[in-house]
This record gives structure tokens, sequence and C-alpha cells, in this order.
């Protein structure tokens, strides 16, 4: 009678101790008889699908399956049945308030003292945030892959056009180099922000560094972040207004000030207009010196063409000795980062001449 009272304290025990790891694991694990009734229902359970364990246990285990997927559960409990083993998966569950949750499912046979099925078990992971990753990672793959193409048109039309304004093939290589720097600098923005967008501020900046004279450019205007269509194609205005200064204008005169301001207006419909201008005043060279954008026309195709076309908008490029200005008009739904849940305009394929 000893032996007999010593083994069952030691199964107690042991049952006490299988059931404290039960209670205190982090993965939702469930007891089922062969109807699919639950019999058993642990705290992480009680977490994961918001049941408590009055409320689930002697239910249907099928109140935490999807009607679409409700064949999975006759699936699992034929195979329990016929003592088939069945392969962890990954599949949806539904919580108590209906939200649906992605679980990774584990089932195991429960026997009784003779061997016999009687039931199974359940171990539920949920993998969510898991999920939510590799959306996101199929996201910004798409994404990314769409960016590659946009930017390879970019490049294959700015090729084109150098090309038909430079006989020189080292004044080629030299202006293609530049404006392709200049799309990488864009690029370099908006891989820091995850593609979110760009400060108009930081965009500017990076486009002026390469000349230097930043004590000669005044920037004025609200805290704005620009969508990545707008970085790509204000970037590309800025690196040619930036280069013809540098060259035959302000920044290439000792006496020579850039003023860039921009600010949100109402445009003819009631709409926000986002308005930029690039102001520079310097003294004007004699007749000899013609700016950049004047002799070679790539300058003007961007300033006057791609930029604002892509945007949505229209642009002014005036000119005249010692002083230069670019006015950009758009619709500010095209510039900046549209609120949580409306949708930004589809991105320019390209320069599109």
């Amino acid at each position: 009678m000893a032996q007999a009272g010593e083994h069952d304290r030691l199964d107690a025990t042991a049952d006490a101790r299988l059931a404290a790891i039960v209670d205190s694991s982090f993965d939702a694990i469930i007891g089922k008889d062969l109807n699919s009734v639950i019999t058993s229902w642990n705290l992480a359970a009680e977490r994961m699908f918001g049941y408590s364990a009055e409320e689930a246990i002697g239910q249907s285990i099928l109140m935490l399956i999807p009607d679409h997927l409700k064949s999975e559960e006759v699936d699992i409990i034929g195979k329990v049945r016929n003592g088939e083993g069945v392969a962890g998966y990954e599949t949806m569950r539904r919580r108590k308030d209906g939200s649906p949750i992605a679980v990774s499912l584990t089932v195991s046979p429960i026997k009784n003292s003779n061997g016999e099925i009687i039931g199974a078990s359940k171990i539920a992971r949920d993998i969510s945030a898991i999920k939510e990753s590799e959306r996101r990672i199929r996201l910004l793959m798409r994404e990314v892959n769409h960016r590659v193409k946009n930017q390879f048109a970019v490049i294959l039309s700015m090729v084109r056009e150098t090309s038909k304004r430079s006989n020189d093939p080292r004044e080629f290589e030299e202006m293609i180099r530049a404006r392709i720097m200049a799309l990488s600098r864009s690029h370099d923005l908006l891989v820091t922000s995850e593609w979110v967008g760009a400060s108009l501020f930081d965009l500017i900046q990076e486009h002026l560094k390469p000349f230097g004279q930043e004590e000669r450019i005044s920037l004025s205007g609200p805290l704005l972040t620009l969508q990545s269509n707008a970085v790509q194609n204000l970037g590309m205005a800025f690196h040619e207004l930036g280069t013809n200064s540098s060259k035959y204008g302000a920044l290439a005169s000792d006496s020579g000030r850039v003023e860039i301001t921009w600010t949100i207006g109402v445009g003819a419909q009631a709409e926000r207009q986002f308005e930029l201008l690039w102001e520079e005043r310097s003294e004007p060279y004699d007749g000899e010196r013609r700016d950049d954008i004047t002799r070679k026309g790539f300058g003007t195709v961007v300033l006057q063409r791609v930029a604002p076309q892509s945007l949505g908008g229209s642009a002014a490029l005036e000119r005249s000795p010692g002083h230069l200005k670019w006015h950009l008009s758009a619709p500010l739904i095209s510039i900046i980062v549209p609120p949580l849940g409306a949708e930004a305009p589809e991105d320019a394929p390209g320069f599109g001449i």
C-alpha cells in the first residue's frame, strides 16, 4: 500500500508540474474531444482568442475557425481518429471580437490509460507579427522593383536628351555622371526614410551641397515632407538650377545670391496649391558667356516640362542679364506625403520626352 501511495503522489506531482507548464506557456494549448468540443483551455488561449476558460470549455472549437476554413477541422479530426499524424501548418483563426489572427498550429492525439485516442491537443502560436513582416517585405520588394524600373526610364531619357545637346564625348560623360549622381542623392534620402518621403529643406541642401557657397543661398518656407515622385523630380530641377548657377549664374559670382522660397496657397478651384520660387541675382557677364540652360536646352526641358508635368502643375522660367527666376506651381496633393489612408498619385514614368 505504501508503494501505491508513493506512486499516486508522484503521479499527482507530475500532473501538477505539467499543468503549471501548460498554464505558463506563451502558446495557446487547447484540448478537445473527438467531437471537436473544447475540454481544456490555458491562459495563453484566453489572451490570444479573448475567451475565458469558462466561456470556451464545453463549446465547439469551430467557434475559433472562420467559415471558409471549417473543413480544416473535419480533416484534422478524421486523421486523429485514424491515428494518422497531422503536420504543423499555418492558418487563420478568429478571436472573440471577430478579428482574424494568423496562427501556426500543431496537433497531437490525446490517449487514455488504455492507449485509446480520445481527443486531440492543439498548440496555437500567434504569427501575426511574422506575417505582417512578410507582407511588408513583399510590399517593399514590389516598391523597389517599381522604383528601379522608373529610375532606368529616367536614366535612359536623360542619356538620350543629353546626347542630343552635346558633341563632346568628355562633356557628355561629365554631364551624365553629374545627373546620375543627382538622382542618387534623391534616392539616398528616400532610402533613409524607407521610401516614406523626404524633407524639402533636406532635398534642396543635399542637391546644392556639391556647389558650396551655402552662405549665399537662403531657404524659406514651411516644413514639408515630399512624396517620392516629388523628391525625384524636384531633385532633378534643383540639380539643373544649381549646376547652371555655379557655372554661369549667382554662385559663380562673388556678389551673387540665390533665394529659394515656397508657400502653400489656394488655387482657382479652391484646392491647396504648392508654390516654389527659385530666384538668383548676380553681376551680368559679358555677351561671351550665356547660361547653360539657354546654351544646351536640357535644363529647360527639366524645368519647363519634366518637373511641372510630373507633378501635375506648371512652371515659368525667366532669364535676363544677371537674373534668373523659376516659378513652379502644383497641387499640394502631388507634392507632400498624403495623410494616412489617402492614396498618393502614381509616379510619372520617367521624362516622357
